[in-house]
């Protein structure tokens, strides 16, 4: 069994944040986003996985390298991108067996061996897998029989033309002949031409409906939503590591200095400095953070590096690596790129 996550998009919808970072590295909770996909790959016992690039590929194998004893890592570069499918196919000297293929903006916490023995039962040549969402007509949806083989894609579908609320969820189980339906070097898609051409060549293509978390991360809003589950505990298969504050800042206080205070939720960075009366809720702050005295930060993700300046408030935001935020200055509901700068008193 192998995998390939399909890691090449530029992450135009998650900008500023990946100007200077691929979206595919981008961390989350203090860990690069494919931290959390290739985990669930070694959980199902997949040993060898291939990452599809094309944005800014080398920041990308320099994080992970060969993988480790438990993953295996290859890596296939497009010069152009090549669409979904034809990622697919680009990766081919690197799959010779049945295929878990991934989108790379996908977190979740499903249980990938449940899916693949669920296409092996069904003697399946794709599997496609499925999540339910509240609001059909913002979605593409896949129509499935009543044994679950699918039936057909509704791409948008009018109001009165749904007939289900299930989507693809960007998770395949593909076999390798597949590979034969892609022409070499073209732009291709899983969606409109290959899973097409399976229906119309009558390939035994079935669907699997979850019920596990599932969330795209590709705007700043579901990237800041993402940060708040893994804190809060709703993806049941990643535990979240919190350590100690114990800076030198914090350690030297005065005796009547007010500590600085981080709620139980929250997760920060053992190497940060957090000074007197500081209070952080809810958040996320990456590695050699400054925050200094009386700042508040609130439902929040302050990535590496980030300084923010006395009696600062931030809410609902994220600030990107190595940026300023001068003192008393409020920011809510902002993203803000790496090594942005804000002068005192400012207002976002």
């Amino acid at each position: 069994m192998q995998a390939l996550i399909l890691a090449g998009g530029e992450g135009t919808r998650l900008r500023p944040l990946t100007i200077y970072t691929p979206k595919p590295v981008v961390h989350i909770v203090n860990r690069p986003f494919l931290y959390y996909q290739l985990e669930l790959l070694k959980r199902a016992g997949i040993q060898e996985a291939t990452l599809s690039l094309s944005y800014q590929p080398n920041k990308i194998e320099d994080i992970f390298g060969d993988g480790d004893k438990d993953l295996k890592i290859h890596y296939a570069v497009e010069a152009s991108p090549l669409g979904t499918a034809g990622a697919y196919k680009n990766a081919q000297q690197h799959l010779t067996q049945t295929t878990v293929v991934f989108n790379g903006d996908i977190l979740t916490d499903i249980d990938l061996a449940v899916v693949i023995a669920h296409h092996r039962e069904r003697q399946a040549a794709a599997t496609i897998v499925l999540t339910p969402v509240e609001n059909p007509s913002a979605y593409g949806l896949v129509e499935t029989e009543t044994d679950g083989r699918v039936r057909r894609f509704l791409e948008k579908p009018k109001p009165e033309e749904i007939t289900c609320n299930t989507i693809n969820a960007g998770i395949y189980v593909l076999e390798p002949h597949l590979l034969n339906y892609i022409p070499a070097g073209d732009k291709f898609s899983f969606e409109y031409q290959l899973f097409p051409a399976l229906l119309a060549a009558s390939e035994p293509f079935y669907s699997y409906t979850m019920s596990d978390y599932w969330l795209d991360i590709g705007t700043p809003q579901r990237y800041l939503q993402a940060n708040d589950d893994l804190i809060n505990g709703r993806l049941k298969s990643f535990e979240i590591e919190r350590h100690p504050i114990t800076t030198a800042t914090t350690a030297a206080l005065s005796a009547d200095a007010e500590p600085a205070k981080v709620d139980a939720r929250s997760v920060v960075d053992s190497t940060c400095s957090l000074k007197p009366g500081v209070e952080i809720i809810n958040s996320v702050l990456g590695a050699n953070c400054v925050i200094e005295e009386r700042v508040k930060i609130e439902n929040s993700v302050v990535l590496a590096g980030a300084r923010i300046g006395k009696a600062a408030e931030v809410r609902n935001s994220i600030i990107g690596k190595s940026a300023i935020i001068g003192r008393n200055s409020k920011v809510d509901g902002a993203a803000l790129g790496d090594k942005s700068s804000l002068t005192d008193y400012s207002i976002v």
